[in-house]
């Protein structure tokens, strides 16, 4: 018998449809996003027979290599992650009967002439005429892929329901907004927008995702969500690691770009973006790019004031000891890379007016935490305020986004007894204790919306170039300047000093993670 609560499961319709019968194509199959991350989520999808079918998965690389041995690589691989390692043999052998691989160098036009010819013996008309290309390569190979495709007849501009092309692309897309533009205009030279699908895997966590449904399906946070009510936000992603073997990216990327400019910044649309009119993909990415594009710009002059960068020293977590950033492999001895960023940001809305929103993340920190705090204004100073000052601590929702995924009230009650005194307590939502569901991870849901068309959990072009236009100043000014002595923090701390110091000026603090 059905509980009260499940009875009132309310299915939406929110106009996305099924996967139909399609080929995916994964360019770049050779790498570690393919075997760590697509075809892990693929066989979890089929697994719960949530693909199409038909359907086959068609790698291109350009080592040479037979389907069987390609196949065996992946099995390898995949048993090795703790998440998959109890996938059943016979659902394996299910799904590796639909993995083809093709082997051509990205770089030669003829190459894809084969891949067409690859297609067609393994795939019906018509639905081997719908195509998702997933570009798991350098951001450089981009365009000329794009245009690869087209020429061997496998990419068209536009889309129908019975011949569709799609094209999804990773991150970075482009390292500051002139070269994103840049891209998006080589792109654009070939298919439309609609065809193209960036992928951020943030936005596919199960959390970051109900972020939209916490705020608009509960009219008692959605009026209290602005000005009048809430101090101040706190955005934190944190990682435990530090670059490792990533030094050669990072040096090019930084914290900045590697995360602020996408991660950070669209968890802070979803959290601060005008209602949708409906919701349409579209709706949700137009709210989105206006809260973007409010945010104010930070003129050079104030960056060192409004921004924080940071880099980690030698240190330790949980006992082990951690080298420094510019101890790692391919990182130069003298990097001024930045491996720690914390931003002040302000949004110029009626909403958000003079409502500070700070951002932060780094490396070698001393938990994996992503979280979103809601910090709201201090109760007036009078009655238990004015007895207690700053011992009464200011509400508080915590929307934790990773591990441990869940909501928290924290407000102030009194303690059991005799006397009157009060303490901060918690009430906590834990998504793993209420649903004891399995939560798909992020390529999984992603993947699944790409092939079916769903653009919403995908940035739009206008949201990219939005963005860089935030971070590029911030990078500008910091160009030629080296870090201070007071920008390093060892592994293991929660940043440098300066970061502290960011909020201390206006009386705040940053509030760090906890275990769960």
């Amino acid at each position: 018998m059905a509980s009260a609560d499940e009875s009132l499961v309310c299915q939406l319709d929110d106009g996305r449809t099924a996967a139909e019968p399609c080929v995916l194509v994964i360019l770049g199959a050779s790498g570690d996003l393919t075997a760590r991350k697509l075809i892990p989520a693929l066989s979890r999808l089929h697994d719960r027979g949530a693909l199409p079918a038909p359907f086959q998965i068609v790698g291109m690389a350009r080592r040479t290599k037979s389907d069987e041995a390609w196949r065996a690589e992946l099995r390898e691989t995949v048993a090795a992650l703790p998440a998959h390692s109890s996938l059943p043999a016979a659902s394996w052998d299910s799904f590796a009967a639909r993995l083809s691989y093709c082997t051509g160098d990205l770089t030669d036009p003829a190459a894809f002439g084969r891949l067409a010819s690859h297609i067609r013996e393994r795939a019906q008309m018509p639905w081997a005429r719908r195509i998702l290309f997933y570009l798991a390569t350098s951001p450089s190979q981009f365009s000329p892929i794009v245009e690869n495709l087209c020429r061997a007849g496998l990419l068209e501009r536009g889309r129908s329901p019975e011949a569709w092309q799609r094209v999804v692309v990773e991150k970075p897309f482009g390292h500051d907004r002139p070269s994103a533009a840049t891209l998006n205009a080589e792109l654009l030279r070939f298919i439309d927008e609609t065809q193209i699908f960036r992928i951020d895997h943030y936005l596919g966590k199960e959390t970051v995702q109900n972020i939209l449904m916490f705020r608009f399906s509960n009219a008692i946070f959605e009026q209290i969500w602005s000005r009048e009510s809430i101090d101040h936000v706190q955005i934190t992603v944190s990682e435990k690691a530090g670059v490792g073997p990533r030094g050669g990216y990072y040096e090019e990327a930084g914290a900045l770009r590697d995360m602020v400019q996408n991660h950070l910044l669209q968890v802070l649309a979803l959290i601060a973006m005008e209602p949708p009119v409906s919701l349409d993909a579209e709706a949700i990415r137009d709210e989105k790019t206006k809260l973007l594009r409010s945010i104010r710009r930070i003129p050079p002059a104030a960056v060192a004031r409004q921004v924080v960068r940071g880099q980690y020293a030698a240190g330790a977590i949980d006992g082990q000891a951690r080298p420094a950033y510019r101890q790692e492999p391919r990182v130069a001895p003298d990097s001024s890379v930045e491996t720690y960023v914390a931003i002040e940001l302000f949004i110029d809305t009626w909403r958000w007016a003079d409502v500070p929103f700070y951002l932060r993340t780094g490396k070698n920190l001393p938990l994996n935490a992503s979280e979103v705090r809601i910090q709201f204004r201090a109760p007036p100073r009078v009655l238990f305020a004015a007895q207690c000052g700053p011992l009464l601590d200011a509400n508080a929702f915590t929307l934790r986004l990773q591990p441990d995924e869940g909501i928290s009230l924290r407000f102030n009650g009194k303690i059991p007894g005799t006397a009157l005194r009060l303490r901060p307590v918690r009430m906590h939502f834990s998504y793993h204790t209420e649903f004891q569901a399995y939560t798909p991870e992020a390529y999984e849901r992603l993947l699944l919306d790409a092939l079916a068309g769903d653009a919403t959990l995908f940035i739009r072009r206008d949201e990219v170039e939005a963005a860089w236009a935030i971070v590029d100043p911030i990078r500008a000014a910091w160009n030629g300047i080296p870090l201070a002595d007071a920008e390093f923090y060892p592994a293991g701390a929660w940043g440098p000093r300066a970061a502290e110091e960011l909020l201390a000026r206006q009386g705040r603090a940053w509030r760090n993670p906890q275990p769960v």
